[in-house]
């Protein structure tokens, strides 16, 4: 650890705040369908979608209605890409000749990408054409942000409206969202990643001669990478244009792109805190949800950098080659150009914001480093989350650790002037229990099946336990990441991993709807001496940080075990 990353840490912690405000207001103004600087270029477009597709965009949904909607568009969008998929080999863009992916393969990357999970079994620069990655996958990326930025909104609506049927429109909501936040973020953003020497372009890949034996030939990887970079990170959907990811210089040339696509994971779900509290006119609120989200990320950076910063000497055969004593750090996985701190930084960003993008390989983290990036995970992605996921799911946790600090001191179980009741808890308590269930049940099965599950592991012992473990927990986090040594392109795990996005999204998705239209039935209670202070901002940031960390508690010593026995494991001087 060294004053220099923690200097990095504090200017990216400075930037993020300074922006919160205003994203906030303009995704508040957008989602509100107030007037924007956009709007006199956009809202004519906007129009000519509405009547194009048959929307009214005065209409609103019930939260049955809304559900629908997103899980319908969430289908067909996924069945588009399937095709697209399979058919690749006979579609344009396709310099390479790249042939059509298998059913197995098609079906997993279909459901990732759907779920703004974006988990690849695959090497894309070898396995996707330039018209798959655009049409097929750079779509989601839009569409997949754009469903979680619309059903927290859906919720906000919940939570502020009173007597209400409705908690708005979803085709609205969604178009909004893409046209007047994602579309042009994008654009900019691609355009100072070109500047940093980020590639845009449909040439084939270039043949080059290598200098140290010209007779050897290398094949570089290009194309439309810039534009699909963008949306990567902004939408915090992870996938890169290269295997890589945002370790290939073509996606992260630069110091300052790497500070960019940081910021750019955190932007929009950090932004959300405050347009909660806009919204519903309760602005410390979302100040404090904001605080309790930043306390979380600052212990698990402070824990990988540690960690990071101080190997063990038999890591990796260390002992011989002293390679990991220096000064720098465990830098095995990591890029040399970014260091320690930056890769302990991004690490941690994207395992909290849902966003597979890695600037390293997490496999290569120390044992108590990797159990971070895991637990990230395992809290549900709530650390400022995807776009949209991370907000509605803290919300849940806010609901319930609101009604079990109600009740422990015997006031009114109240949110922002809702009672909190038997509904509500049932809702918050399906969300929560769906995510581990998953994560247990399939993790579980494929330990127990050598033939399915065990054979596709590069390392025995208690790290292929946590290979397994991890990735079922990413899948069903929706996050994308993975620790590397386990093959998963195999038809069982390609299957299952699938069906463990969907899960983990859309099935998700529908008690938070539901708490979202029971709420905005409720008539607003005044507060009174006896109701619960939510309110206060100290108060907020302390009860959903230990509600947080005890919900992880619940299952965390079991999912634990694999990097617990690693480290104990390497303390006396054993490797496996």
């Amino acid at each position: 650890m060294s004053a220099n990353g923690w200097l990095q840490f504090a200017l990216f912690s400075l930037i993020l705040f300074a922006s919160v405000r205003p994203v906030g207001i303009y995704l508040s103004r957008v989602l509100e369908g107030e007037r924007t600087w956009l709007d006199l270029v956009l809202r004519p477009v906007e129009r000519l979608i509405y009547k194009l597709s048959g929307v009214n965009s005065k209409d609103e949904m019930t939260w049955r209605q809304y559900a629908f909607a997103v899980l319908g568009f969430s289908a067909v969008s996924m069945l588009m890409t399937y095709g697209i998929e399979r058919l690749q080999a006979f579609l344009p863009w396709n310099p390479q000749k790249l042939a059509n992916l298998g059913p197995d393969l098609a079906w997993n990357t279909a459901a990732s990408f759907t779920t703004n999970t974006n988990w690849q079994s695959y090497t894309p620069e070898t396995t996707m054409s330039y018209l798959t990655q655009m049409v097929g996958l750079a779509y989601h990326n839009f569409g997949s942000a754009a469903v979680g930025i619309a059903v927290a909104v859906a919720l906000i609506r919940g939570i502020k409206r009173t007597t209400s049927g409705t908690i708005g429109n979803f085709w609205v909501d969604a178009t909004r969202t893409i046209l007047y936040v994602l579309l042009p973020a994008s654009v900019i953003y691609a355009l100072v990643l070109v500047t940093q020497g980020v590639p845009q372009n449909l040439h084939g890949y270039t043949i080059a001669h290598t200098l140290e034996q010209p007779s050897q030939i290398q094949t570089i990887a290009q194309g439309p990478v810039a534009s699909q970079e963008a949306i990567k990170m902004l939408g915090t959907n992870g996938g890169g244009f290269f295997n890589a990811n945002s370790a290939h210089p073509f996606e992260n040339p630069t110091p300052l792109s790497n500070l960019l696509q940081m910021l750019s994971i955190f932007i929009i779900p950090a932004g959300l805190t405050y347009t909660l509290g806009r919204m519903t006119g309760s602005p410390g609120h979302g100040w404090a949800v904001l605080a309790a989200m930043y306390v979380l990320f600052v212990a698990g950076f402070a824990t990988v950098y540690w960690a990071e910063s101080q190997p063990h000497s038999l890591i990796h055969g260390a002992a011989q080659t002293g390679t990991l004593t220096a000064p720098a750090g465990n830098m095995e996985g990591k890029e040399v150009r970014f260091g320690v701190s930056q890769s302990a930084l991004f690490a941690t960003i994207t395992t909290d914001a849902s966003c597979g993008a890695v600037n390293g390989m997490h496999d290569s983290f120390t044992p108590l480093g990797g159990m971070v990036v895991l637990t990230n995970i395992m809290l549900g992605e709530v650390i400022f989350g995807g776009v949209g996921s991370g907000l509605y799911g803290i919300l849940i946790f806010v609901v319930q650790a609101v009604f079990i600090a109600g009740l422990m001191v015997g006031r009114t179980p109240e949110y922002l002037g809702k009672k909190i009741e038997s509904y509500d808890v049932k809702m918050t308590m399906l969300y929560v229990l769906i995510f581990p269930l998953i994560i247990l049940t399939l993790t579980a099965v494929f330990l127990l099946s050598p033939n399915v599950g065990l054979s596709s592991l590069n390392n025995s012992g208690p790290h292929g336990m946590t290979e397994i473990l991890y990735a079922f927990t990413s899948g069903a986090g929706n996050n994308g990441s993975a620790f590397m040594g386990l093959n998963a392109n195999t038809w069982w795990y390609n299957v299952a991993l699938g069906w463990t996005m969907l899960g983990g999204r859309l099935l998700m998705l529908i008690p938070v709807l539901a708490l979202a239209g029971n709420l905005a039935q409720k008539k607003s209670v005044p507060p009174s001496p006896g109701t619960f202070p939510v309110n206060t901002s100290l108060f907020t940031v302390l009860l959903v940080s230990v509600i947080l960390i005890l919900g992880a508690l619940t299952f965390f010593p079991a999912l634990s075990l694999g990097p617990i026995l690693e480290h104990l494991l390497l303390k006396s001087g054993q490797l496996f």
